[in-house]
């Protein structure tokens, strides 16, 4: 299994970005997947959370700092998820990590997620 996390870059404030995270080995329709951050000198933090398409039909979770600027989605067909960033701050700068996972559960807790990406930076100028 391989995610391979990209899109990252350096964006002025209030710009956007669209991060996406291609699998392999694995359908990202059967997989609940995942966005989580960690900046510089900081615990790794959970992004955003798109559950399995027969799970609650696909539905979202967002950490409170990004709800209303960012989304996430999956294209099946490509499989592929992705982060849509917009209005972005100085304080989303971090590398970003997509995670999937096979288990039901509290979107936010790291330790079930069974498969990372390699990670992508995003660096935002104020």
């Amino acid at each position: 299994v391989q995610l391979q996390a990209s899109g990252g870059g350096l964006v002025q404030a209030g710009g956007s970005l669209r991060l996406s995270c291609a699998a392999s080995g694995l359908y990202v329709s059967t997989y609940n997947m995942a966005w989580f951050r960690q900046a510089p000198g900081q615990e790794r933090e959970f992004v955003a959370h798109i559950r399995w398409s027969g799970w609650s039909g696909g539905s979202t979770d967002y950490a409170d700092s990004v709800k209303g600027r960012f989304t996430i989605s999956r294209d099946n067909a490509k499989n592929t998820i992705f982060l849509q960033m917009n209005g972005l701050k100085s304080e989303d700068t971090a590398v970003y990590y997509c995670a999937a996972r096979r288990t039901w559960g509290i979107p936010e807790a790291q330790g079930p997620y069974d498969y990372w990406g390699q990670g992508t930076l995003v660096t935002v100028s104020s």
